[in-house]
C-alpha cells in the first residue's frame, strides 16, 4: 500500500465522519442557541433548561437520521474490507 492510498482512506473516513456526525451536531447546536438566546432574554439561568431540548433533538434526530447513517457507514466498511486485497 502506498501513501496515496492510505491517504485517499483517511479522507474519505474524515468526509464520512463529518457527514455522519453533522445532523446531530448541527441540530443540537441550533436548539442550544435558540436556548441561550432565550436564557439571556429571560435571564433564567438553568442548567437543565439547556441540557434536555438538546438530548431530546439529539434522539429525535438519531431515530429520524439513523438508518441513513449506519447504511453510511456500513457502506463504507464494506468497501474498506472489500478493497484490501487489492491494496497487497
Amino acid at each position: 500500500m502506498d501513501t496515496g492510498v492510505a491517504l485517499g482512506m483517511m479522507a474519505e473516513l474524515f468526509r464520512i465522519g463529518l457527514a455522519v456526525s453533522a445532523p446531530v451536531l448541527a441540530s443540537t447546536l441550533v436548539v442550544g442557541l435558540a436556548i441561550s438566546i432565550v436564557q439571556v432574554v429571560t435571564q433564567v439561568q438553568e442548567m437543565s433548561l439547556t441540557f434536555v431540548p438538546k438530548l431530546a433533538v439529539a434522539v429525535i434526530v438519531l431515530v429520524i437520521a439513523g438508518p441513513w447513517m449506519l447504511r453510511t457507514v456500513v457502506q463504507f466498511a464494506a468497501r474498506l474490507w472489500s478493497g484490501i486485497p487489492s491494496m497487497l
